[in-house]
C-alpha cells in the first residue's frame, strides 16, 4: 500500500471523466447543426419549388396563392424534423417574394442548453424581364372540331393570355397577335377593298369579306412588303361562307384577344404555310400589319405554330409533299429573321416538318390527347415570361 500510494498514474482515468461531458456535448452540437443545415437546405429547395409553382399560377388573389403556397411547401417538407414552419407570401407586378422561417428541436446539443436552432429561408420569382410579341397561328380546320380539341385549345389559350398579361411589367411590354388559318386567313376588311396590298379579280370585288390566299412564289414564304403585281395578297372568297375569324393583329388589348379566340370555329382544309407567314408578317413594322417594333435586344419575338393534320390544300395544289416544302422554307426564313418557333402536333400530323420547323427539340410538343394542350402551352408560357428563381 504504501509503493501505491505515491503512484499517479490513475489522474488520466479521472481527468478523461471529467472532459468526457463537455466533449460529448460539442460533438452533440457539431451533429445538430450538421442535421439543422440538411433541414434548412430542404426549407430552401421546398420554397424555391413552392415560388415557381405559384409564380406559374399567377395572376391569383392573396387567398389563393396563401393555400395553394402552404399546400405545395408542406408537401415538400413531408417527413421534416422541423416544427412551427410559417410561410410569407408576397406578390408585386413581375415577381413574387417568399419567406419561411421554422424551429429544430435539437436532439444532443440540449445538455448544454441549447434546445432548439431557429431555421429561415427566403426565394423570389421572377418573369417578364424582356418585352415580348408573341403571334398564335392556330389551327381552325374541320378536323380540329374532333375529340375535343377545339374546346381544349381555347382554354389553354385563354390561360396562356392569363399568364403573358400577368407578366406584363408595363402595359406595352406583352403583346400578342392571333392568327387562325385553314388554307386562307382573313383580315379586317374595312378599308381594305381600297387598299394598295389586296389583288382582286373582278367577280370577287364585290362579295370580299377579308379571306386571303397564298401570294406568287416565292413571296409566299417570305415577308416582302407588298408593292403589286406578284407581291400583293390574293383576295378569295373564304372556306365555308365565312368561318373562318378574323385575324387580330399585335395588341395588348386582352379582352380582344379573348374574344377571338373564343369566335373561333372549325372548318375547311389545312395549309399551315400561310398561317405561319402571317405570324411573321404580325411580327414586323412592314406591310401590312404594322403593329411590331423594331428588332431590339430587349425584346423578344415568337410564334406560336399549332395545327392537328397534314397539309391537304394551299393556292395551287392537294399535293401534300409540295405544300410542305412551302412549310419548310417558311419555317427556314422565319427563325433566319431572329424569331423563335414554338411548334404543337395535335394527335395528326406531320411530326418530322414540325419539328424541324421548331427553334430546337425542346421548342416541339406533341399531345395524343387535347387535354394536354393546357400543359403544354403553360410550358410555353414559362418559357416565353423567363420564368426564374431571382434569388
Amino acid at each position: 500500500m504504501r509503493r501505491l500510494r505515491p503512484d499517479n498514474k490513475g489522474g488520466v482515468a479521472i481527468l478523461f471523466a471529467l472532459a468526457i461531458l463537455p466533449t460529448m456535448a460539442l460533438m452533440g452540437a457539431a451533429i445538430d447543426y450538421s442535421w439543422a443545415s440538411l433541414e434548412r437546405t430542404r426549407m430552401q429547395k421546398a420554397l424555391d419549388a413552392t415560388a415557381l409553382t405559384l409564380a406559374k399560377m399567377m395572376p391569383a388573389d392573396q387567398a389563393t396563392l396563401n393555400l395553394r403556397g402552404r399546400q405545395f411547401f408542406d408537401a415538400n417538407m413531408t417527413g421534416s424534423k422541423i416544427i412551427g414552419a410559417q410561410l410569407s407570401i408576397v406578390a408585386v407586378t413581375g415577381k413574387i417574394d417568399l419567406a419561411a422561417s421554422a424551429i429544430y428541436k435539437t436532439q444532443l446539443f440540449s445538455v448544454l442548453g441549447v434546445y432548439e436552432i431557429a431555421l429561415g429561408v427566403t426565394a423570389e420569382a421572377r418573369w417578364g424581364q424582356k418585352k415580348l410579341e408573341v403571334a398564335l397561328a392556330l389551327d381552325n380546320t374541320g378536323s380540329m372540331a374532333w375529340s375535343g380539341k377545339m374546346t381544349e385549345l381555347k382554354k389553354a389559350v385563354r390561360d396562356l393570355l392569363d399568364k403573358l398579361q400577368a407578366a406584363a411589367m408595363t402595359p406595352d411590354s406583352v403583346r400578342v397577335a392571333i392568327i387562325p388559318f385553314d388554307t386562307t386567313v382573313r383580315v379586317d376588311q374595312t378599308g381594305a377593298s381600297a387598299a394598295s396590298w389586296v389583288k382582286f379579280d373582278w367577280w370577287e370585288k364585290p362579295s370580299w369579306i377579308g379571306c386571303i390566299e397564298d401570294r406568287d412564289q416565292p413571296n409566299d414564304v417570305l415577308d416582302t412588303a407588298p408593292t403589286g403585281s406578284s407581291t400583293n395578297y390574293p383576295a378569295t372568297s373564304c372556306s365555308y361562307s365565312g368561318a373562318l375569324v378574323k385575324m387580330r393583329p399585335l395588341t395588348n388589348d386582352w379582352e380582344a384577344l379573348r374574344l377571338t379566340v373564343e369566335a373561333m370555329n372549325p372548318n375547311g382544309n389545312t395549309n399551315v404555310t400561310i398561317g405561319l407567314v402571317w405570324a411573321w408578317h404580325a411580327l414586323t413594322s412592314s406591310l401590312v400589319l404594322t403593329e411590331a417594333k423594331a428588332p431590339s435586344e430587349d425584346l423578344e419575338k415568337a410564334i406560336i405554330v399549332l395545327t392537328d393534320g397534314e397539309n391537304t390544300e394551299n393556292r395551287w395544289t392537294t399535293n401534300r409533299w409540295s405544300i410542305d416544302a412551302r412549310t419548310r422554307t417558311a419555317c427556314t426564313n422565319i427563325k433566319a429573321a431572329k424569331i423563335t418557333i414554338y411548334s404543337i402536333r395535335v394527335i395528326e400530323g406531320n411530326a418530322t416538318l414540325l419539328r424541324q420547323c421548331a427553334t430546337g427539340d425542346s421548342y416541339y410538343f406533341e399531345v395524343q390527347d387535347a387535354t394536354q394542350l393546357s400543359s403544354v402551352f403553360s410550358a410555353i408560357g414559362d418559357k416565353l415570361v423567363n420564368l426564374h428563381l431571382s434569388k
